[in-house]
């Protein structure tokens, strides 16, 4: 049989392995030692760890009667090098991967060798291999990526699922593939996501009806009471608030930490990212100001010879307008629908977020984050982009540039 028609699964090759502590010119050292023996690269993989290097190269088998010298000549170098060598035979390259390829994300703080351990023999019960595993941030949570062949995706979410909670960490599970990098519009919810306020309980405070309204909005975001019905009655309470109370609760507004992280990282990498509210034009307009946001839209409270009517104008931004807002944002992007991504805590966000190809809850009630895709506990914004692929050492680099 001709070298043509001999499978590549029958083809000679040999597992090159050199390990030890890490310092330039190895990898190039073992392949200018390999290249005298005529040998073609099959594979390459190297890591490493805390000033330690593992490096793994599968090539073709020498020409024969070299692969003893090819031996000897490896290890002598290796031990000049102070590093160990294992040189292993075998045949073909590595085993195809299974179908179905999803990338498992791990989020923990810390994150220990108990939830590891659970997440790898949980992917291993429902018929997964672990084909990669990469550490994507230390910082402010450790987050590290599984990429996972051998079983679809949803069925490997839902497997997961139970035992983030058991564990205290947070698992996302997507579809691996170019569109997670395609990804080019994220919106989020503004109250309790982007912020760390109610805007309306800000304009409460002012008016003196704090504890009325707040007990509205928690049963609203329950999903207990109808939007519109309770926004009209939290808006009406606001009757006859002087109109330069905007400019107070607008400098109360906290943002929720690594909401600008997020941001500016977003933006910088080519995303468009927008806001829809069911709050107020009063401060998503200003946010959308300070923050470079292409889109934000929200209820526009009215105002008439200087005071609050209590009552709000224009198009209602509820649970179904949040979505209607998504498709409208992702039209005008030029974004298709399974590109983008959506990110709120209640459940008037539900609708955007199962729009969404991708829908995040974060620091959501119970019934938000059973229904979204994935969910994030931890109270810091830009451990969105770990879901995205993006790592924290991509993040750092994108503050070194000129500030958009």
């Amino acid at each position: 049989m001709s070298a043509s028609q001999t499978s590549s699964s029958d083809v000679p090759t040999l597992l090159v392995k050199i390990f030890g502590k890490d310092r330039p010119g190895i990898t190039a050292g073992l392949f200018d030692t390999l290249a005298a023996y005529s040998v073609d690269v099959v594979d390459i993989e190297q890591v490493v760890t805390r000033g330690r290097m593992v490096l793994c190269a599968l090539v073709t088998e020498p020409p024969p009667g070299l692969e003893g010298d090819l031996r000897a000549t490896v290890h002598s170098w290796a031990e000049s090098m102070k590093m160990q060598a294992e040189i292993i035979s075998g045949l073909g390259d590595n085993r195809p991967r299974g179908l179905g390829r999803s990338l498992v994300t791990v989020l923990g703080h810390p994150l220990t060798a108990e939830a590891t351990a659970a997440v790898a023999a949980r992917i291993t019960k429902t018929g997964g291999n672990i084909d990669r595993i990469f550490r994507l941030a230390k910082y402010p949570v450790t987050a590290v990526e599984f990429a996972v062949s051998g079983v679809e995706t949803e069925p490997l979410r839902t497997a997961l699922a139970p035992d983030a909670a058991k564990l205290g960490i947070d698992v996302a599970v997507v579809a691996a593939g170019l569109y997670r990098r395609a990804q080019r519009l994220v919106v989020m919810d503004v109250d309790s996501t982007l912020i760390q306020d109610e805007v309306i309980e800000l304009f409460a405070a002012h008016a003196g009806c704090e504890d009325e309204v707040a007990e509205v909005t928690a049963a609203a975001m329950r999903g207990e009471l109808d939007f519109e019905q309770s926004l009209h009655a939290r808006v009406a309470l606001l009757e006859g608030l002087d109109a330069s109370v905007v400019d107070k609760v607008r400098s109360e507004v906290r943002l929720t930490p690594g909401a600008r992280t997020l941001i500016r990282t977003l933006k910088r990498l080519g995303y468009q990212v927008g806001v829809v509210s069911g709050g107020f034009t009063q401060v998503t307009d200003d946010l959308k100001e300070r923050l470079g946001l292409d889109f934000a839209q929200a209820n526009t409270l009215e105002i008439v010879d200087g005071r609050l009517t209590g009552k709000v104008t224009g198009e209602i931004v509820d649970r179904a307008g949040k979505a209607r807002l998504l498709r409208r944002f992702a039209a005008e992007a030029g974004v298709p629908l399974s590109q983008t991504v959506a990110i709120g805590d209640g459940a008037n966000d539900l609708d955007m977020l199962n729009a969404a190809g991708l829908g995040v809850a974060f620091n959501a009630k119970p019934v938000v984050r059973e229904a979204a895709h994935t969910a994030v506990n931890f109270p810091f914004l830009d451990t969105v982009l770990y879901l995205l692929g993006i790592t924290r050492e991509e993040v750092e680099a994108a503050d070194t540039v000129d500030t958009v």
